[in-house]
């Protein structure tokens, strides 16, 4: 009844339920559009860009503040983000609270001591400007208002502690580098806003565009279940009848593409639910989820359901949602029955597989395919939302949607493959005590 009653309050206040929608509700965004690539062009800006601008405003222009060890300590900070080990899975918690702390120390916090240390010099204001642009542009909004707030304070408290004897901003030029940080401010925030709002809008109309589908979709497909009960009936009312066998074969083979069919379905509905996803804390058993779903997966003919294996080296449990891993499980098991169609497989023994173990203390679920394999070049785009190496065959949902799921219970997801080879997907996760 509360609850009933705030929500009913709330929606005769716009603006109380629009900050609510924006700050609680929307999903945040710690890396935008994230890819591995990106990631290491943004540490060799960070890792050259010290380097020149040092030289820069020491020698070339010469301003009348310049530290170079503190420099050399940014360009190593932002070749942090060129490693490896950070990179290659711009999805994990490791490279979202390596690239939060980087992009924290090296714009807000460094930008904001040089600044004062230049007693705001006409050259700072400008590029204090700037980084508040490019700080709003590389993360989500709140995380940047954050970050631009307590990284500003922390330069002021280490500048009026630790920093050089120099004046302040005078008193009369104040109000204008108000206005300039208040209008590179409102800009940057409009444009993250617009930004996060267009990419929702994007995944709201392609629900509701999958909802009209599936709903026109189920009623002929309802028709037709009626026709198998219909012929199966028929069938048990005159079993002698000589074509007897051939009709109740015609049933089943009819019931299992009606299942087939509402399966896909779903499969694109739960897909495009990306950012509707609830966050489960309940034990699933790793085993248990994997052979449940190779299980009950729809296979368009026996071959495909021979040519799985499931290999169990070291069972697990874990955290999260069996409904919603059972749907990652699915999306990983559909790609590779794709890909091996499309490689002209006989589907042998093992041509999918799917492993569980253990290492390095984490568990993991592995799904390996014989198949065509993933262009190298397509390999950091994968994961993005709407990305789709097929446009004829899928909306670009259903990679998103694992990593979504595979985050939330903490781990992290990766994928291997070499063209004409195959593809090996490799699931992370923490194992539940």
């Amino acid at each position: 009844m509360r609850s009933a009653r705030f929500h009913a309050w709330l929606a005769q206040r716009p603006l109380l339920q629009w900050l609510r929608e924006e700050l609680v509700l929307a999903p945040l965004e710690p890396i935008l559009h994230p890819s591995p690539r990106r990631l290491w062009w943004l540490g060799l800006s960070f890792f050259s860009g010290n380097a020149l601008f040092a030289w820069i405003w020491s020698a070339w222009l010469p301003q009348p503040y310049e530290n170079l060890p503190l420099r050399v300590g940014a360009s190593l900070l932002g070749y942090s983000l060129m490693t490896r080990r950070v990179n290659h899975d711009p999805g994990s918690r490791l490279a979202q609270r390596v690239f939060g702390l980087v992009f924290w120390v090296e714009l807000p916090v460094l930008f904001s001591w040089m600044y004062l240390c230049n007693s705001g010099s006409t050259v700072w204001l400008a590029t204090m400007a700037a980084m508040v642009l490019i700080y709003y542009h590389v993360t989500d909004w709140r995380l940047a208002t954050l970050g631009t707030i307590t990284g500003g304070l922390l330069a002021f408290g280490a500048f009026m502690a630790i920093g050089p004897a120099v004046p302040l901003l005078p008193p009369e030029q104040r109000a204008v580098h108000a206005v300039v940080f208040a209008f590179a401010w409102s800009i940057a925030l409009v444009l993250n806003l617009s930004s996060a709002n267009l990419r929702r809008e994007q995944l709201s109309s392609t629900l509701t565009t999958i909802g009209i589908m599936a709903h026109e979709l189920r009623t002929p497909l309802s028709t037709a279940a009626l026709l198998g009960d219909a012929i199966q009936l028929e069938v048990q009312r005159q079993p002698d009848n000589p074509r007897a066998q051939q009709l109740d074969k015609l049933a089943l083979r009819l019931h299992a593409l009606v299942r087939n069919m509402n399966h896909q379905i779903d499969t694109q509905i739960a897909n495009a639910k990306l950012l509707q996803l609830p966050r489960y804390t309940e034990r699933v058993l790793a085993s248990q989820v994997v052979q449940e779903v190779v299980a009950a997966y729809p296979y368009q003919s026996s071959r495909q359901r021979e040519c799985v294996k499931v290999i169990l080296h070291e069972d697990f449990s874990f955290r999260s949602s069996a409904t919603q891993f059972s749907q990652v499980l699915d999306n990983l098991i559909k790609n590779a029955l794709h890909s091996l169609m499309a490689a002209d497989s006989k589907y042998p023994s093992g041509a999918l597989r799917i492993e569980v173990r253990q290492a390095q203390g984490r568990g993991r679920i592995i799904v390996a395919d014989e198949g065509m394999g993933i262009d190298a070049a397509l390999l950091p785009q994968i994961f993005k939302p709407f990305f789709s190496s097929n446009r004829g065959t899928g909306h670009g949902l259903g990679l998103a949607f694992c990593q979504q799921v595979v985050q939330s219970a903490g781990g992290n997801i990766h994928v291997k493959s070499e063209f004409a080879v195959g593809a090996v997907f490799t699931i992370e996760l923490p194992i539940a005590p």
